[in-house]
C-alpha cells in the first residue's frame, strides 16, 4: 500500500479504507452497524442569523463596510444595515448575492435563515403545534 502525505509532512500508510455505504432506507452503515443518529432534540439557542455571521465573520476577513458590501452586492445601505441588524431575512435573490460574492452557496445563506425563521416559529407558535394530533396512515 502506498503512503501518503499529509498538510503537516506527516506520511499516513496502513490497510484499504472502508467507505461507508447507504442501504435503500438511507441509514448510513459501516460494515452493518447503524450509524444514525436522529436529530430529535429541541434547540434550546436560536441558530446565528445570518447577519450575525456577515457583521462577525465576514465583514472583518474581508474588510468591508457596510457601505462597500452593499456596493458590492448592488443593494442599498439600509438593506445591509437592516440584514447585519438581524431585522431582515436573507432572500434567495440576496443569498444568491452573498454566495457569489463570498464563493460559497447560496444554500448556505438560505438554510442558515431557515433555521433561524423555524426556530422562531417553534417559539412563537410551539405549544399550539403541540397540541395537533398526528394522523395514522389508515
Amino acid at each position: 500500500m502506498p503512503s501518503l502525505s499529509t498538510a503537516n509532512g506527516a506520511s499516513v500508510s496502513g490497510s484499504p479504507m472502508v467507505m461507508p455505504t447507504v442501504s435503500r432506507s438511507q441509514t448510513i452503515t459501516e460494515t452493518g452497524c447503524d450509524m444514525s443518529i436522529p436529530n430529535t432534540g429541541n434547540r434550546e439557542a436560536r441558530p446565528t442569523h445570518p447577519g450575525e455571521m456577515l457583521r462577525e465573520d465576514f465583514l472583518p476577513d474581508y474588510g468591508l463596510t457596510v457601505s462597500g458590501l452593499a456596493a458590492a452586492l448592488g443593494v442599498s445601505r439600509q438593506t445591509v444595515n437592516e440584514l447585519l441588524g438581524e431585522r431582515r431575512a436573507v432572500s434567495p435573490g440576496m443569498a444568491l448575492r452573498l454566495s457569489r460574492l463570498f464563493g460559497n452557496s447560496a444554500e448556505f445563506w438560505l438554510n442558515a435563515q431557515r433555521a433561524v425563521d423555524l426556530w422562531d416559529a417553534a417559539q412563537a407558535i410551539g405549544s399550539d403545534v403541540e397540541r395537533i394530533k398526528p394522523l395514522i396512515v389508515a
